[in-house]
């Protein structure tokens, strides 16, 4: 008795909220401009707001990573209208805070050894997802990810999952910033880049697009952008794997697109319903 190959499982929900931020791309706004190609991207040194609703000590405390993701999904959660407190999070970064780790480092090779409490607690993977709850009151089980180059692809999927088994909204920051000298000649990241989505299981008035992924065998080559620096941006950065889903998202095209994951997979993200 022959058998039909097993399918691989899809996922779907709907985008209701976008966060941007990166070189020459400061919010989803402006971003979105430059992927629509309604006007050209101009790269420049990302500037990373300071998060908001942080107490003055804590926010003293966060360095430029936590920074960056939490205002990425400020933006998100802002655009979709939807209130923070009760929101499940996910959050993924391929290596989290790299000058923290320079630092411990510096202090590790030290005569002293002595490290910093607050660069400590700085330097956990999960600490993004801490400072964000107490910026806002969540209270909802946040998820902290690492699947190195593959770790916006891994972001998603985790999300995806989260609001079809659970049938919740869900927020999904993915982020990097630079490592210092001498980790950067190993980890070259050239800027900080955070992307974040609030995604549900069903459509509302502000809702952006439907999306469906699938896995896909490394035989399915990744997308490319035509134009050569949001290119060279969505090779070298992780979370800038993400640059051709926001194209379309930008465009308002509905269309599919082949993201890098891990090893031999890659994702496929279906966009329709564009608006």
């Amino acid at each position: 008795m022959s058998h039909a190959p097993a399918q691989a499982p899809r996922l779907t929900a709907y985008i209701q909220g976008i966060g941007l931020i990166g070189p020459g791309l400061p919010d989803w706004q402006s971003g979105c401009r430059a992927l629509a190609g309604d006007e050209a991207y101009a790269p420049r040194p990302t500037d990373i707001p300071a998060p908001q609703g942080l107490p003055p000590a804590e926010r003293r405390r966060t360095g430029a990573t936590v920074q960056l993701a939490v205002g990425a999904a400020q933006q998100a959660v802002a655009a979709a209208a939807i209130d923070p407190q009760g929101l499940p999070a996910v959050f993924s970064s391929s290596g989290a805070d790299g000058l923290i780790c320079h630092e411990i480092c510096e202090s590790l090779a030290s005569a002293d050894r002595q490290v910093s409490p607050t660069r400590f607690h700085n330097s956990v993977h999960n600490a993004a997802a801490g400072y964000w709850s107490l910026a806002t009151g969540a209270t909802a089980a946040s998820t902290a990810l690492c699947a190195y180059d593959g770790s916006f692809a891994a972001g998603l999927l985790e999300a995806l999952v989260l609001v079809t088994v659970d049938h919740i909204p869900v927020l999904l920051s993915a982020y990097e910033t630079v490592y210092p000298a001498p980790l950067h000649a190993k980890r070259p990241l050239p800027d900080a880049f955070a992307v974040a989505l609030v995604l549900t299981p069903a459509p509302a008035p502000n809702v952006r697009a439907k999306i469906t992924a699938s896995l896909r065998s490394a035989a399915a080559a990744p997308d490319r952008l035509p134009e050569p620096q949001l290119e060279a941006l969505r090779a070298a950065m992780p979370a800038a794997r993400s640059l051709p889903l926001l194209r379309l998202l930008a465009r308002r095209q509905p269309g599919e697109v082949v993201l890098d994951y891990l090893g031999e997979h890659r994702l496929a993200v279906q966009v329709r319903e564009c608006r």
